[in-house]
């Protein structure tokens, strides 16, 4: 038990923060605030034990030496606190609780509202697993916001694990980052809150490195042109050449655009015998 260290502070250093107690006045609408103002004052001067443990009253005639001394050393710290719970409360509160211990004034307290404590926890954790971040929301906003969702429910006394506070932000992060979602998880270090926090604003500065698009100068060939042009090529006939082919004949196949008759006609004069009937490629006597 810790009331050893606290038997052997002096009264001048006792309760160095009381004034951070005095910050929240308990006047039944911040109970939770209030108790998380007291757990962090009692903690830090080792005496939050007298608000969970109960001061039992012992039997002089069976105690040993050790039962009787941590017995008057609890009801000395049970005193003191009870005196900063009573010293925090409205003049209404004091009265209904001036002769209690921390212990039962811790219980009583949380009978009554424990209700509003339960209701505010379930709205905390519903907000907390349905947030999302949208694309292009800085990634500080959204863990500062996560963060006091976090802090909240610590003020409620729920046993919040930091892990699953990171599973839970990790899960409310957009599309863009499923790189980082894979690299953090192959990675088997265990990291903090702020750490993590560390590590998504590098990953959101790549993320604005990659979103920058370059303007295509206008002598860039097209995504879409790409490969065109390696296929045959037609074959076009060029100005002035229409009806002969690549040979110089023409589409009925002679050459010089001249055309062949079927026959030679009857009147058909040799320019070599001077002969009618046949031309002088025909004549005979040429031949």
């Amino acid at each position: 038990m810790s009331s050893n260290n606290a038997s052997g502070s002096n009264p001048t250093g006792s309760f160095s923060l009381m004034n951070l107690c005095g910050r929240v006045i308990f006047d039944g609408s911040n109970f939770m605030d209030w108790i998380w103002n007291i757990r962090m004052v009692t903690r830090y001067e080792d005496k939050e034990y007298v608000l969970d443990k109960e001061l039992k009253e012992l039997d002089e005639t069976t105690a040993t030496p050790e039962e009787v001394a941590e017995y008057m050393t609890h009801e000395r710290d049970a005193t003191k606190v009870a005196c900063i719970m009573m010293a925090t409360m409205t003049a209404e509160l004091q009265k209904s609780y001036e002769d209690y211990y921390p212990f039962e004034m811790h219980q009583d307290l949380m009978e009554m509202y424990h209700q509003s404590a339960r209701q505010e926890r379930y709205e905390i954790i519903s907000s907390m697993i349905t947030t999302r971040m949208k694309d292009g929301e800085p990634i500080t906003g959204h863990m500062q916001k996560m963060q006091r969702y976090v802090d909240r429910l610590l003020k409620l006394n729920v046993n919040f694990p930091e892990e699953l506070a990171i599973d839970i932000i990790l899960h409310s992060l957009p599309s863009c980052y499923d790189q980082f979602h894979m690299t953090y998880h192959m990675n088997k270090e265990e990291v903090t809150l702020s750490e993590l926090q560390g590590l998504l604003k590098t990953a959101e500065s790549g993320l604005k490195g990659k979103s920058v698009v370059t303007t295509p100068t206008p002598t860039a060939t097209p995504v879409l042109a790409i490969g065109q042009g390696k296929g045959k090529k037609r074959k076009t006939r060029s100005k002035g050449t229409k009806g002969k082919s690549l040979d110089g004949s023409s589409a009925s196949g002679t050459k010089g655009g001249s055309a062949t008759p079927s026959a030679i006609p009857k009147d058909a004069d040799c320019f070599y015998c001077q002969n009618k009937g046949h031309w002088k490629r025909n004549c005979p006597k040429y031949l």
